[in-house]
């Protein structure tokens, strides 16, 4: 139920003072810029500025930690679409049409299908908060280790969907991944995988691993072409294709409204979250489509799919900090500390002592989103020149700041020899057929997939029919059964109920 006098003293918060808004559009353009920088996190940005919140009152650091959470939502699709490197795991799906598109000469559209549908999903995101933050709170407590273990088989088990006729190719690069995922100590603090190696201990570095197997892949392929677009004509940054783009978003909005509720209530469940959302949604909609062989070759649907789903769970993961004060990720963790620092613990106490508080973080959201249309469409023709820089310079430059970003990721040659390594295995997948993006999601998995399964092995003694006492994990396992299954038993009725001479 919805607060109106919350309501109310949340606008005197955010309107009797403009000293909160001061701080919202230079948070936008640092999430925009770390988001599109190949090996900076969003987590990372918002570590770095976390000190400045300190001299902010409550509010405005939070809408100042919410705005780089919220450009950097967005800017890490930027490079996904122009050069096949998510900028995080939240944006891995946007590359499968997003770089076609590039490469068909189609950036400005893919560029402008990405802003609108991250500005339409941060919207619908932060509503559906606004309206159900109690029920939603309530179901995420439903969730044990059980139920998160069915939600990660769930993404896992439709990795086999991203190489369409090459379904067992998808699910052994997803498997192989998952493996690798594992490598290190485990939650019983046992080491697996690391032959003696102790920089394996901590296990595979993952975004330095994304970053060789996306991008410097790539880049190998690309070597002996000219530019990422091929013809010059194709080459230019145009303002009206952008907004082409922007209004191509909306001519799909059940492809949005699809993707919104799939990030909010996976980005609700801590630790999954987008890397599972966009995912999720891509697969779906990709699912549901009348020509499905036309997704991973620049049908802008994928881009909407993805960038609605991102953009959705940054409202779900903060369903989950606000509502219970567990945080959903790294970025949300860094906003936990944000809640110490200020000496607020997030929870249902917090919910319904300072309600005025949370809608108000809401309202500055919705805000947020036209701010981010308005800096984005700035931002966009700067960043959509580099499709005019010629492979020579951009390949050495792409490599050079990937490996400086995973030194920094990690203080070690660790990082910037993960590259280097997944460069050549991401380059022999692609070569042989395997899928790339099923095996970095199956090592973005792989880990909290065992840790929820070793957890719910010791909550259930070993018993397996503690599932059936589980109706929440039952219904997931249905929902993957009839996503994976659904249409196949759909076609076999209608087969059944046609008369035999027809």
């Amino acid at each position: 139920m919805i607060d109106l006098a919350a309501v109310e003293q949340a606008l005197a918060l955010l309107f009797t003072n403009f000293s909160p808004w001061m701080v919202v559009v230079p948070g936008i353009i640092i999430g925009l810029i770390f988001g599109a920088t190949p090996g900076l996190q969003i987590s990372m940005a918002m570590a770095i500025f976390l000190p400045m919140t300190l001299y902010m009152d409550f509010v405005q650091a939070m809408l100042f930690l919410t705005a780089i959470f919220t450009g950097g939502s967005f800017g890490s699709g930027i490079p996904a679409i122009l050069m096949n490197i998510p900028g995080t795991s939240s944006a891995i799906a946007t590359a499968f049409d997003g770089y076609p598109m590039a490469r068909q000469g189609k950036h400005n559209q893919a560029l402008g299908v990405a802003l609108a549908s991250s500005v339409i999903g941060v919207l619908m995101g932060y509503l559906i908060l606004f309206l159900m933050i109690q029920p939603l709170s309530f179901m995420v407590l439903k969730l044990g280790p059980a139920e998160m273990f069915a939600v990660i088989l769930w993404g896992m088990t439709l990795i086999a969907t991203l190489r369409g006729e090459h379904m067992l190719k998808g699910l052994m690069a997803g498997f192989v991944g998952m493996l690798v995922g594992t490598i290190g100590f485990n939650e019983l603090g046992m080491a697996r995988g690391t032959m003696g190696q102790t920089f394996l201990l901590d296990g595979v570095p993952v975004i330095p691993a994304m970053m060789g197997m996306f991008a410097a892949s790539e880049l190998f392929k690309l070597a002996n072409k000219g530019y990422i677009v091929e013809s010059e004509a194709s080459r230019k940054v145009k303002i009206s294709e952008i907004f082409q783009g922007f209004k191509m978003a909306v001519t799909y909005p059940w492809v949005l409204i699809r993707g919104g509720f799939i990030g909010v209530f996976v980005g609700a469940v801590p630790g999954v979250g987008s890397s599972v959302s966009n995912l999720l949604s891509y697969v779906e909609t990709q699912r549901r489509d009348k020509d499905p062989s036309s997704f991973g070759k620049g049908n802008p649907k994928g881009v909407v799919a993805s960038e609605s789903a991102n953009s959705t769970s940054e409202a779900g993961s903060m369903a989950t900090l606000l509502a219970l004060g567990i945080p959903g990720g790294g970025a949300t963790a860094v906003m936990l500390a944000a809640f110490a620092m200020h000496n607020i613990t997030g929870g249902p106490q917090f919910i319904r002592q300072q309600t005025d508080v949370v809608y108000a973080i809401i309202f500055a959201n919705f805000a947020q989103v036209f701010l981010l249309m308005v800096i984005g469409l700035l931002f966009i023709p700067l960043l959509a020149n580099i499709v005019k820089v010629p492979m020579r310079y951009l390949i050495p430059s792409v490599l050079v700041l990937a490996v400086m970003g995973s030194f920094g990721l990690t203080g070690n040659m660790t990082g910037p020899a993960t590259v280097l390594i997944f460069a050549v295995v991401g380059w022999l997948l692609r070569h042989y057929g395997y899928s790339v993006p099923a095996a970095v999601i199956g090592m973005l998995l792989g880990a909290m997939a065992e840790k929820s399964l070793l957890h719910s092995y010791q909550i259930s003694g070993g018993n397996l029919a503690y599932v059936l006492e589980r109706p929440v994990t039952l219904i997931i396992l249905a929902l993957l059964l009839i996503s994976l299954f659904g249409q196949h038993l759909v076609n076999w009725f209608r087969r059944r109920r046609q008369p035999l001479g027809a």
